[in-house]
């Protein structure tokens, strides 16, 4: 994958020139250029969809804009303006509900009806020259300290070391409404990460079903035999054509063989779909068909519920144009740094260097690039600094007193690692699999990627899959 680099520029957040320091707990891992919840990505070419068929389309599009359109309850409200020459934030958030067709795609919506939660939560940042993308996700299990939020009904008081998704479910409970949800969960985000957003974007399961429905359905590498009871999903070995529901639950499945159970261990699956399903886009020149683009258009804006200051069509048609030209691997992607938090192994908090990941955003930069990155050497040494040279067996002979220090024999350089280009990966001398831009390790037979240092999942390794564990052709399901 490519990277991209930028100068520093002075950057403003939105609403405020200053930024909060953050108020979380800490520890940590970074994902690799791919996210959590594919409905991220989604939204990032929504944008782009949205203007090529909107000069066609353009009072069908805006009605549905319109309606979808949900109050913010933050204080201060940015408008999106495409053309200020400001990056653009904004809170994605994945709604867990039974409501509206959901329960058909969850399976459990009896004893689930009425329930609002998060399933997922990603903070995107779109570049002020608009050649790059950042998306940071938010673990649903983090444990996170938050402030006081305002709701419709009434303030909730802070609280301490919640889960970050209960953050949503409990200003759902109390304001009654989806405003008060969005605008509590934005409000905490700006408290643990420094930032100054007030727009959101909430979509539910049935939401991204209806758009990968819409494209034909993704291509997924099932690296292992995967059986989930819940969902009667059984899918062996190998590449399969998913069609929306499918590939939903795939995405969002934690039970069953293939997993541990762990909200962690599916966002790898989730931030594979992303990939895939953007790769189905592009293979398909959906940006020139404009039948089946209209159709993904209104698919995906019908399962959005979208901030006021987001909600003008003129503003995202000039949005989308001015993404158009951006290099898809130009789309950075990672999980917020965490750790296993120390109260409990089944949940998990942030780390001190996820201010590093926030800082990026303040300064409009993205969130890998060639500076920034350190790989591992072709010895495994992380700094790629050079190992100490073992000890000769015969001491070498002593300069003579006339020798010019010139010509004397110099260590030999450790060789710079070499990213096999078929793979992506690097292949240490030992076998081990490398990720060059998280250092992390990957599983030769699953390509899931782990930190070296916590052993959690930190992602998978899309390409590597693709070429090696399934380079087959699709199967239909």
């Amino acid at each position: 994958m490519a990277s991209h680099s930028t100068k520093d520029t002075q950057q403003t957040n939105l609403g405020s020139t200053v930024p909060r320091r953050p108020r979380h707990s800490a520890i940590a891992y970074t994902i690799r250029h791919r996210a959590r919840m594919v409905i991220a990505c989604l939204i990032a070419g929504v944008l782009v969809f949205v203007g090529t068929v909107a000069a066609a389309t353009w009072f069908n599009i805006d009605h549905a804009v319109q309606e979808r359109s949900v109050n913010s309850l933050i204080e201060h409200q940015e408008y999106l303006d495409p053309n200020a020459g400001q990056p653009i934030r904004f809170v994605l958030i994945g709604q867990d509900s039974r409501d509206a067709g959901n329960a058909d795609i969850a399976g459990d919506g009896a004893e689930n009806a009425g329930v609002h939660n998060a399933d997922t939560t990603m903070v995107v940042e779109i570049s002020a020259d608009r050649q790059f993308i950042n998306l940071v996700s938010i673990p649903r299990d983090s444990l996170v300290d938050v402030p006081s939020c305002t709701t419709s009904n009434g303030t909730i008081p802070a609280q301490y070391g919640v889960m970050f998704n209960s953050i949503f479910s409990t200003a759902y409970a109390v304001g009654g409404d989806l405003s008060s949800a969005a605008s509590c969960t934005v409000s905490a985000i700006n408290s643990l990460t420094g930032l100054n957003i007030s727009n959101f974007i909430v979509v539910d399961f049935k939401g991204l079903a209806d758009m990968i429905d819409a494209i034909g359905g993704v291509d997924v590498c099932v690296p292992v035999h995967t059986v989930d009871a819940n969902t009667d999903m059984d899918l062996p070995k190998g590449m399969h054509h998913l069609d929306g529901k499918s590939a939903t639950n795939y995405a969002r499945m934690r039970y069953g063989t293939g997993t541990d159970g762990s909200d962690i261990m599916r966002t790898t699956r989730q931030q594979y779909l992303i990939k895939s399903l953007f790769n189905e886009a592009i293979s398909k020149n959906l940006f020139t068909q404009t039948s089946q683009l209209y159709q993904l258009v209104r698919a995906a804006i019908n399962s959005l519920s979208i901030s006021e200051g987001m909600a003008d069509t003129a503003a995202l048609v000039g949005l989308a144009m001015s993404l158009r030209n951006m290099p898809l691997d130009h789309l950075y992607m990672q999980t917020v740094p965490i750790t296993a938090a120390p109260t409990d192994p089944n949940r998990v908090v942030w780390a001190p260097d996820a201010d590093d990941v926030w800082n990026k955003f303040r300064e409009d930069k993205p969130l890998f690039s060639t500076e920034d990155t350190t790989q591992p050497d072709a010895n495994g040494d992380a700094d790629g600094t050079d190992a100490p040279a073992s000890p000769s067996e015969t001491p070498s002979a002593a300069p003579s007193e006339t020798a010019d220090p010139s010509q004397q024999d110099s260590p030999a350089a450790t060789p710079a690692p070499t990213i096999d280009p078929l793979t992506g990966l690097i292949k240490q001398h030992d076998g081990t699999l490398i990720d060059p831009e998280t250092g992390g390790i990957v599983d030769p037979e699953t390509g899931a990627i782990k930190d070296p240092d916590t052993n959690q999942y930190v992602g998978i390794a899309y390409q590597y899959l693709n070429s090696t564990v399934c380079a087959v052709p699709a199967t239909k399901q």
